[in-house]
C-alpha cells in the first residue's frame, strides 16, 4: 500500500457484488441506513456468477420467482431466466438503488484479521495490475462471495489430452469467438451445466454427444410460469410476485420431501415422464437412471423439455460409459468405442473455494475453516462480527440469501442499541457432534468439503435447508439464544444480561 494512501473504514465491508452482495447492499441500505459499506469486487463488473459464465444457453437452475430478489419482482415472462438477462436485473437492481457508488472493482480480498481490542477487522486487498496492496478496515465482515473458484474450473487428469488435436474447452472459460458450426462436439458430464449446453450447442453443431459416467435425474419445467403470468395480468406486480414466490417455494419443499420420503415412488414418476418424450424403445435403464436416490445430488431441470427434444430429433444423443483416454480425432472410451470430436467440452465441474480463498485470523490466531462450525448456516464459531451469505443446495440460492441479509441487519441494529461491538457465535453445547456443511454427495461436493466448515447435529448449529423453519429463526428468531457471545468495548468478556430483542 502507498505510504500516503489513508485506510478507508466503513461500518460494513461486503466482499462480492454478485447476485448476493447486491442484496447485502439493500438490505444494510434499507434497514440499516445510518451504516456505511463498502462492497469490494475482485472482478470488474456486477454480477459474479452471472457475469462469469458466458456459455450458450446458460440460465438459471431455479425459477426466478425465488432466484430473484424478495424486493424486487421478476416481471419478464420467462420464469427460467438466460443468463443475460439475470445479469441485467442485479446489475438494475443496483444501479435503481444507488448501490454502483459503494462498489470497488479489482479488489481482490487476500487476508481479513479481526482485532477484538479495537472490535474491528483489518481487510487486506490486491487492485491493479501491479497487485497494489490496499487495506480497509470495518466493523462488520459480510462475506457475499459464493464458494466457487472463479479462476479455474475442475477438469479430471484425463489420460492422452496431449494428444488431442481438436479444442478443448472448459464451461468456465467459454471463448467469445468459438464457431461450433458443422462440428462435432462431446460435452463430458451430465450436470446442470451439460444439461444446458447439449440443446444450445444442437441447433448448429453437426451433432452433439453428452458423455457421461453416470446418470442423472431429470426434471422438466416449462420455461414460462403459466400462473405467475396470469396473475401479473390481474394484480399489481409485488402482490402477483409475491404469491407466485410462495406458489413455488412451497411446491420445491414438497417435492424436495417427497423425493426423501418416497424415492421409488419419485423415481418411477421421472422415468415415467422421460419414457413419455424419448419412446418405448430408448435405453432409459443405461442413460437415465441413476444409482443413487433423488436429491443425494442436485436434480438437473430440462426446460420445456429442450435436451429431450434434442435426442428424439437426432441432433443429439447420450453415451454412457468411461474414458480410457484421449486420441487425436476424440475420445476412446472403455468400451473399446471411440468417439470423434472437433470440440470437447468438459462440463466436469466447477472446483469449490470457501470465503473465495481469503485467509482469516482472530487476534493475531490463523482460522482454519475446517475447524469451525457453521452457526445457522451463516456465522463461524469463535469468529466476531462476521457473517456469511450462502444459499440453499435444495431451493433457489437467493431464498435463504435474503434471509441471511435480514438477519445480519437485525444483529447489527440490537448491537446498535444495547452498546454491543462484538458478537461471537460459541460452542457450549458438549453434546454437539460435528456433520459435512453441504449434505450431497455431488462429485465437485466432496472433492473440497474437507475444507468448509462442519455443521452441527442440532440447533442453532444444524443446516435444515428448511426456507419455512428459517423464518422462524433467522427472521423472527431470538438474538440472544445461549449460543452468540455479546461483548461491549470495554472488555471482550460475555454480556450476562439479556435485553429483550
Amino acid at each position: 500500500m502507498s505510504a500516503n494512501q489513508p485506510v478507508q473504514h466503513f461500518d460494513v465491508v461486503i466482499v462480492g457484488a454478485g447476485l448476493s452482495g447486491i442484496a447485502a447492499a439493500y438490505h444494510l441500505q434499507d434497514k440499516c441506513p445510518d451504516r456505511s459499506y463498502a462492497i469490494l469486487e475482485a472482478r470488474d463488473a456486477i454480477g459474479g456468477t452471472w457475469d462469469l459464465f458466458r456459455y450458450p444457453g446458460v440460465r438459471s437452475d431455479s425459477d426466478m420467482y425465488t432466484l430473484g430478489y424478495s424486493f424486487r419482482p421478476w416481471t419478464d415472462g420467462k420464469a427460467i431466466a438466460d443468463g443475460p438477462s439475470i445479469r441485467q436485473y442485479v446489475r438494475d437492481t443496483a444501479r435503481d438503488n444507488d448501490i454502483e457508488k459503494n462498489i470497488r472493482f479489482h479488489h481482490r480480498v487476500k487476508k481479513a484479521a479481526w482485532s477484538s481490542e479495537k472490535a474491528c477487522w483489518t481487510v487486506e486487498t490486491e487492485t491493479g495490475h501491479d497487485n497494489q496492496s490496499v487495506r480497509f478496515t470495518c466493523n462488520f465482515l459480510f462475506m457475499c462471495s459464493g464458494y466457487y473458484n472463479y479462476e479455474q474450473g475442475y477438469t479430471p487428469d484425463f489420460a492422452g489430452l496431449e494428444d488431442f488435436q481438436g479444442q478443448l474447452i472448459h464451461p468456465q472459460k467459454w471463448p467469445d469467438d468459438l464457431d461450433y458450426s458443422g462440428k462435432q462436439v462431446v460435452i463430458i458430464g451430465s450436470g446442470a451445466t451439460a444439461v444446458t449446453l447439449v440443446p444450445s450447442m444442437a441447433d448448429k453443431a453437426a451433432h452433439v454427444t453428452m458423455l457421461q459416467r453416470s446418470p442423472s435425474y431429470f426434471l422438466s419445467l416449462p420455461y414460462q410460469d403459466v400462473i405467475a403470468n396470469a396473475l401479473r395480468r390481474l394484480l399489481p406486480d409485488r402482490v402477483a410476485y409475491a404469491l407466485t414466490r410462495w406458489k413455488n417455494v412451497l411446491l420445491t419443499m414438497y417435492f424436495y420431501q417427497m423425493c426423501k420420503r418416497r424415492p421409488e415412488f419419485i423415481k418411477k414418476w421421472l422415468r415415467k415422464r422421460i419414457r413419455k418424450e424419448l419412446g418405448a424403445g430408448y435405453d432409459l435403464d443405461t442413460h437415465f437412471t441413476p444409482d443413487y436416490n433423488p436429491w443425494d445430488q442436485r436434480l438437473c431441470f430440462v426446460p420445456d423439455n429442450d435436451m429431450f427434444a434434442a435426442i428424439r430429433e437426432g441432433h443429439a444423443s447420450v453415451v454412457t460409459d468411461h474414458i480410457e483416454r484421449f486420441t487425436a480425432d476424440g475420445i476412446r472410451l472403455k468400451s473399446g468405442r471411440e468417439l470423434q470430436a472437433d470440440i470437447v467440452v468438459t462440463a466436469t465441474g466447477l472446483n469449490l473455494l470457501a470465503l473465495g480463498g481469503m485467509q482469516l485470523a482472530v487476534d493475531g490466531r490463523e482460522i482454519e475453516l475446517s475447524d469451525t462450525m457453521g452457526y445457522k448456516g451463516m456465522m463461524l464459531s469463535d469468529v466476531p462480527n462476521m457473517a456469511v451469505a450462502l444459499g440453499y443446495t435444495n431451493a433457489s440460492w437467493t431464498l435463504k440469501c435474503d434471509l441471511t441479509c435480514e438477519y445480519v441487519c437485525r444483529l447489527l441494529n440490537h448491537m446498535a442499541a444495547h452498546g454491543y461491538q462484538q458478537v461471537t457465535p460459541r460452542v457450549n453445547d458438549p453434546d454437539l457432534s460435528p456433520e459435512p456443511f453441504i449434505d450431497l454427495k455431488s462429485g465437485y461436493v466432496q472433492r473440497s468439503i474437507d475444507q468448509f466448515p462442519s455443521q452441527g447435529s442440532k440447533a442453532p448449529w444444524r443446516l435444515y435447508q428448511n426456507y419455512l423453519l428459517d423464518i422462524f429463526t433467522l427472521r423472527l428468531g431470538k438474538l440472544e439464544d445461549g449460543a452468540l457471545e455479546f461483548a461491549r468495548p470495554q472488555n471482550s468478556a460475555t454480556v450476562a444480561e439479556n435485553p429483550a430483542n
